[in-house]
């Protein structure tokens, strides 16, 4: 199936779930159907074009991004002089994927294909976005609002979050490889470049200290 066409039918479900499921819900009365939805995330499979000796799905990912994050501020707080909210940064790594449900994870091939892929798949996600919202009780949205559309206030934060996706990745890959599994050797590859590029001290610290340990069994780390 060409990307093109993929993206319009994702458009066109992810405008059902903006449209069609508000009004089903109302008239069944206050049913909200967000964390029903949010459940989902454990069916919804990360790495779809590529081998794997396990599956990894995007509620398991979203929970290391989570940690990950916490620790890239808290290392930037300890070590670096920050002064930012740790937890937050956590909480806005457990809904990062959460659109996901709707849009099921674009393999990155896909994704970047071409600069109108990239545009398009935007557009999607942040319809995704605003169905999710849709489903939350209004006097309590604007308290999720944040975790699906960016503020500028969270902009640090939302580094370490991308910083920590990118981790995660590249732990996913060196477990792979460490099974045995070389379809991900070009992904690991990739990944450690974009780590490197992104030129954060936490990062530097974090991959010092902490990933070194993927590569063990679980012996070795006894």
């Amino acid at each position: 199936m060409p990307p093109y066409v993929k993206i319009f039918l994702l458009r066109q479900l992810t405008l059902y779930f903006l449209n069609v499921l508000p009004r089903e819900g109302a008239l069944m009365g206050k049913n909200y159907h967000f964390f029903a939805m949010l459940s989902r995330m454990k069916y919804i499979n990360r790495w779809a074009l590529m081998r794997n000796t396990y599956m990894e799905n995007i509620s398991e990912h979203s929970l290391e991004v989570a940690t990950v994050a916490h620790s890239l501020a808290v290392i930037h707080n300890k070590r670096f002089g920050g002064n930012v909210n740790a937890e937050r940064a956590a909480v806005l790594g457990v809904f990062h994927d959460a659109p996901e449900i709707i849009t099921g994870d674009m393999p990155t091939p896909v994704k970047y294909y071409s600069k109108q892929i990239r545009d398009a798949y935007n557009c999607v996600e942040d319809d995704a976005c605003k169905a999710l919202l849709e489903m939350i009780p209004e006097d309590i949205r604007e308290e999720y609002k944040p975790f699906f559309i960016k503020q500028e206030a969270d902009r640090q934060l939302w580094k370490f979050v991308k910083a920590a996706d990118k981790i995660c990745a590249y732990t996913k890959c060196v477990e792979e490889s460490k099974a045995g599994n070389h379809d991900f050797d070009k992904a690991a590859k990739t990944n450690l470049k974009g780590l490197e590029e992104l030129d954060m001290p936490e990062v530097k610290c974090f991959m010092e200290d902490f990933l070194p340990s993927y590569s063990l069994t679980l012996d070795e780390m006894n």
